[in-house]
């Protein structure tokens, strides 16, 4: 499928919705009042955390979320509802004299220092009112997750209630599960464990292989009456098991930086590609997809539908938008990032060198690419040879380059200024105080080209 469209589907979410409070900074003494690092706050970041964090990116795939959960009467669950309010998402929720499950992470340095939760877990109780607003979100939506993370607002009779109302409409319910009994999930269409919930469930110890993964998956089917488990396998991918068959899908990950919210972003695309018509195997593919995209990420993030679009074609080529989510990621990765640009019409040898001089100096270079209609008013009007297309497609096939965003502009200042490089490069022809951009990039580096390679000479040898 070259394209994944989820507009009109409707999904609606049941379970334990967190509020993540992250601060970012440096590291550079420790305190004089105890042996631990102070961390000077450069950066902080509010998301939507657990069952949010699911509706988060059900939303952000271009579907709409339903929820229902519990929260505080406090300052942590006025942010929470505005984030939830941001997404458009509908919400119902039981209000309790509680603290807003809240989780708050110091990173300095790339190493998160310190944790702190804030929480009281008490088991919820439904009302009439509770129940109406369940059924008819349940009626009204495709598919139904239960997002259990243990806080309260899964219990027995909830789950019980949710699995019986979509059973009612049709409606396939997907559980996230936790703890060690699962029979409250008993009638579930599929539940999506990993191996060490697998294993939790099971009550003994389960290895990361094939067999023993499907053996302790039919002991649980048949135990708990569960149609099915999608089993999330790490570096292994994931694995459909039911009492009759096994299918083994393989990880799309291509570099993980932080694998937190992978298991929320799973069970959304799952959802929302099941409540879109797919078919399990399918919808577990796109699933798959999804989370190689977000354990690229740092912290818990949503998967957005162009990511997830652009991941079946080639990589390296991405839209600003996606570029800017991308760069913000390797920041905070602590990876340095090269920029250059141009419009590199017929790729030759000086342009190999010199991207890969460029890729030399940092770990990730994006490279900027003017497109069609730029080059034509920068080089004439039988200019390019090659569209942009074909050019992107021709520079991702480089190792030197890592992303190709294209810019429409006669030049990459716009570009620069969005994506702040840590180096920007240019070539030798240029005097560092001529080059544009240069005041939003931590350094300016000039390449040498190779002596008697260019696009024009290659055009005017063509012409004689």
């Amino acid at each position: 499928m070259s394209n994944y469209d989820f507009t009109g589907v409707r999904v609606l979410v049941v379970g334990d919705v967190m509020l993540d409070k992250y601060y970012f900074g440096s590291v550079r003494r420790i305190s004089p009042e105890a042996p631990v690092p102070v961390v000077r706050v450069k950066d902080s970041k509010l998301t939507l955390g657990g069952a949010g964090n699911v509706l988060s990116n059900i939303t952000h795939l271009g579907a709409k979320g339903i929820m229902f959960s519990s929260c505080g009467q406090d300052d942590n669950a006025v942010t929470l509802k505005k984030l939830l309010d941001e997404l458009g998402a509908d919400c119902g929720f039981i209000e309790r004299d509680l603290p807003t499950v809240t989780k708050l992470r110091v990173i300095g340095e790339k190493q998160q220092i310190v944790r702190l939760d804030f929480e009281e877990i008490v088991p919820v109780s439904l009302t009439d009112e509770h129940k109406r607003f369940i059924d008819k979100a349940a009626s009204e939506c495709g598919t139904v997750v239960l997002s259990d993370y243990g806080k309260g607002v899964c219990t027995d009779e909830m789950c019980r209630f949710v699995i019986e109302k979509a059973a009612e409409y049709g409606r396939k319910v997907i559980v996230d599960p936790k703890g060690s009994d699962w029979s409250r999930y008993s009638g579930a269409d599929i539940v999506t464990p990993n191996v060490n919930e697998l294993a939790e469930a099971a009550g003994r110890n389960v290895e990361n292989v094939d067999d023993e993964v499907c053996a302790a998956a039919r002991e649980i089917l048949g135990k708990y009456g569960i149609k099915c488990l999608l089993v999330t396998r790490s570096h292994k991918g994931m694995s459909i098991v039911t009492k009759e068959s096994a299918t083994h899908i393989p990880t799309e990950a291509k570099e993980v930086f932080d694998v937190s919210g992978a298991g929320d972003t799973v069970v959304a695309t799952l959802a929302a590609a099941l409540a879109n018509g797919y078919e399990l195997e399918a919808a577990a593919v796109t699933a798959n997809k999804a989370a190689g995209i977000v354990v690229s990420k740092i912290g818990t993030a949503p998967v957005y539908i162009n990511e997830l679009n652009e991941e079946g074609r080639s990589h390296a080529v991405t839209s600003l938008d996606s570029m800017l989510r991308i760069v913000e990621n390797l920041k905070r990765a602590g990876k340095t990032i090269v920029f250059t640009n141009g419009c590199f019409d017929i790729l030759h040898k000086g342009h190999v060198t010199y991207l890969r001089e460029a890729k030399k100096l940092g770990d990730v270079l994006i490279l900027g690419l003017n497109t069609d209609d730029s080059v034509r008013r920068l080089k004439g009007e039988f200019r390019p040879v090659n569209s942009e297309d074909d050019r992107a497609e021709v520079l991702c096939s480089l190792e030197s380059v890592d992303y190709v965003v294209k810019f429409g502009e006669d030049t990459p200042l716009e570009l620069i200024e969005k994506i702040r490089p840590d180096i920007l490069v240019k070539g030798a022809d240029y005097k560092i105080e001529d080059v544009i951009g240069r005041e939003y990039a931590g350094k300016t580096v000039l390449i040498n080209f190779v002596d008697g390679y260019s696009t024009t000479s290659i055009l005017e040898k063509s012409k004689g």
